[in-house]
């Protein structure tokens, strides 16, 4: 009989960068190809508020926007025609105020677009205060 004398034998190693580079590739892969849900594919149903009338302010700037996109700043009808111009009615309307409120009333048929240009307009007047008129909901 024969006996053998065991050699050393060597452990199998497991070589995990072909692993991790195949991992990389789909993980890659997955990120390019994943679709992301769009704002615009939501139905959104705008809250109404149930709010006592709120004080007059004596530094407040009137705009009212209709659903045609017309403007009117303190009861003076303007038309829209860059944002520096609303800018400058919006100083004119001022006066001597020195950081009045822009009061946006809205129409709720108005465009999103007409709302932004006001802000905008505000923003670069020099106006950080503003807010919105809402219509209060019917208990």
């Amino acid at each position: 009989m024969r006996f053998r004398t065991r050699a050393f034998r060597e452990e199998p190693e497991i070589n995990f960068i072909p692993l991790i580079d195949v991992l990389l590739v789909i993980l890659i892969f997955l990120i390019i190809t994943t679709t992301y849900t769009k704002q615009a594919e939501l139905q959104i149903n705008l809250p109404t508020a149930d709010a006592s009338k709120p004080p007059d302010r004596v530094d407040q700037i009137d705009i009212a926007i209709d659903a045609n996109g017309k403007y009117v700043v303190n009861k003076t009808g303007v038309t829209y025609s860059t944002r520096d111009a609303l800018a400058a009615d919006l100083k004119r309307a001022a006066g001597e105020m020195k950081d009045p409120v822009i009061v946006i009333s809205a129409d709720a048929q108005a465009s999103h677009q007409s709302v932004i240009r006001v802000m905008e307009a505000a923003q670069f007047a020099g106006y950080g205060k503003v807010t919105f008129t809402i219509q209060t909901g019917k208990k």
